[in-house]
């Protein structure tokens, strides 16, 4: 389905219109008071051009070279030269959803008129943006301070028709190029610009965007692959009540608890040891009986993480700024920290929510503690393996992800002679943020076909609706419990479905979780 344009300079951008620009390629347009404002601020800033006193960033040098005074000659070689000299990042190529992020965020602060730019330049990042032309930015070169600098200046760079970029269809080719056939004439830069272009925390707030959407996803899937394992290894529902949810009033850990209770709503296999003479065990294991706790923790953690991000959207982040009452002031507001914070305590969350899934798979393989199922699942007991190997790669990632839990944020160094000597390491958080889901994805994905085979292992039970839905999902690329087969293609199908967010949607369709 096509998205509706996403408007900038009237309000603050909202996460999801940020992932339908750079996921799914919503036009952009500059609202006509948006232009007002940048036509406003940019006679401001021509005004303290010509005046003889130097002002930083207009007509001084930048960072360590901040007094040196630049003649008007020289200074729209000055802007090139910040431009060309920042484009400094190294390494594999960033994701392109990733870039379109960064390339929209910057315009939004363009958009705000607060940085003194020239209409054209706002103009232009729109045009590159919707003739879906893609600056190469590498994985290396942020300190998330000034801001994302190498990642917005190969950004800028493209803009002057410099560096390889690709074109709508994904082909590298040279930036004046793919202008040219847009139609887009390159930019030459004017006092202030080049600043302008790259003082801001857009690469880091981008992707924080991006996972903020994979998150949602991924933590109702984490709630119907727990429901898959409590439902198959025989476990109760009943500590999901919402009398007991009530009395910690946590409110990501009731959104779980209900997730879980619609989850396994009229299962036959639940049913069938809900008798205390049937069923002799008092509590199960804490990895099933506590998983709202643990997901509903994750979910707060992305709430406060999406409150961050709502505020860093509201802002206009450069260095200087031109005030609202028509000041141009030197500030700190380009300093990463509040969203490299988040993204740390995003990685420790993700994490967690794959540690528990883990430990669920685990059990569903051991015949000590499955409650009667066979050993790794496997069909012929001695000759097949089952999915033994499948909880490996679970406990491997899950390893790794312990790894990637380690803050980056509070790993400063210093940069730029001593002036720029704290750093927020923001941009490093957020690309280990995004391993890190796609490793959680894999471990739920892993999780969820073992659910299922141990489902169907309990036949004739009837599961509930809700899990037979996602288990009939899975069988369409994945067989029932049968002799051993090449698992690795499962499991990348499975994870195809849980990144798709096609799990989730089976399960909740029409219902907000």
């Amino acid at each position: 389905m096509p998205h509706l344009p996403v408007v900038l300079g009237d309000a603050p951008l909202t996460p999801d219109q940020v992932v339908a620009v750079a996921r799914h390629d919503a036009r952009v347009e500059l609202s006509a008071a948006s232009l007002a404002r940048v036509a406003e601020t940019r006679a401001l800033i021509e005004q303290l051009a010509d005046d003889p006193e130097p002002h930083y960033g207009i007509s001084t040098g930048f960072g360590a070279l901040a007094t040196t005074f630049i003649a008007p000659d020289r200074r729209r070689q000055l802007q090139a030269s910040l431009i060309r000299s920042h484009a400094a990042g190294t390494g594999p190529e960033v994701e392109r959803e990733v870039v379109r992020a960064l390339q929209l965020l910057r315009l939004q602060t363009l958009a705000t008129g607060r940085t003194g730019v020239r209409a054209v330049v706002a103009e232009t990042y729109a045009a590159m943006l919707n003739a879906g032309i893609t600056p190469i930015v590498h994985e290396y070169g942020s300190l998330g301070c000034s801001g994302d600098l190498a990642p917005l200046s190969h950004v800028a760079l493209a803009a002057l028709g410099e560096g390889p970029v690709r074109n709508a269809d994904g082909e590298v080719v040279d930036a004046a190029a793919a202008l040219e056939a847009a139609g887009i004439r390159p930019l030459v830069l004017e006092e202030k610009e080049g600043l302008a272009l790259i003082n801001g925390t857009d690469g880091m707030l981008g992707m924080l965007a991006l996972a903020l959407a994979d998150l949602r996803v991924l933590f109702d899937t984490a709630d119907l692959a727990a429901a898959l394992s409590v439902e198959s290894q025989l476990g109760t529902d009943a500590v999901f009540a919402a009398d007991l949810m009530a009395l910690r009033p946590q409110s990501g850990q009731a959104v779980s608890a209900a997730n879980l209770r619609r989850a396994l709503a009229g299962s036959g296999v639940v049913a069938s040891h809900r008798d205390p003479a049937v069923c002799t065990r008092v509590q199960d294991a804490y990895s099933l009986r506590c998983s709202p706790q643990v997901h509903g923790a994750a979910r707060d953690t992305a709430g406060h993480a999406t409150l961050v991000a709502e505020r860093e959207l509201a802002s206009a982040v450069d260095n200087p700024i031109v005030t609202p009452d028509g000041r141009v002031e030197s500030n700190g507001n380009f300093h990463g920290a509040p969203v490299a914070y988040v993204l740390d305590f995003l990685a420790i969350a993700v994490a967690d929510v794959a540690s528990i899934s883990e430990r669920r798979t685990d059990r569903a393989l051991d015949r000590n503690r499955s409650n009667g199922l066979p050993p790794f699942l496997a069909d012929e007991v001695g000759v097949d393996s089952g999915l033994m190997i499948a909880q490996y790669a679970a406990a491997g990632i899950v390893s790794e992800l312990k790894r990637l839990a380690v803050p980056a944020s509070v790993d400063s160094i210093p940069s730029s002679a001593m002036q720029e000597d704290h750093v927020s390491m923001g941009w490093a958080a957020a690309r280990k943020l995004r391993r890190a889901i796609d490793g959680l994805a894999r471990v739920l994905a892993i999780e969820v076909v073992t659910g299922c085979r141990a489902l169907d292992l309990r036949a004739p039970l009837e599961p509930a609706a809700v899990t037979g839905a996602v288990r009939d999902l899975v069988r369409t690329v994945v067989p029932g419990p049968g002799p051993d087969r090449f698992v690795a293609p499962d499991l990348e199908a499975v994870t195809r479905l849980v990144l798709a967010g096609d799990i989730s949607r089976t399960a909740f369709e029409g219902a907000h979780a």
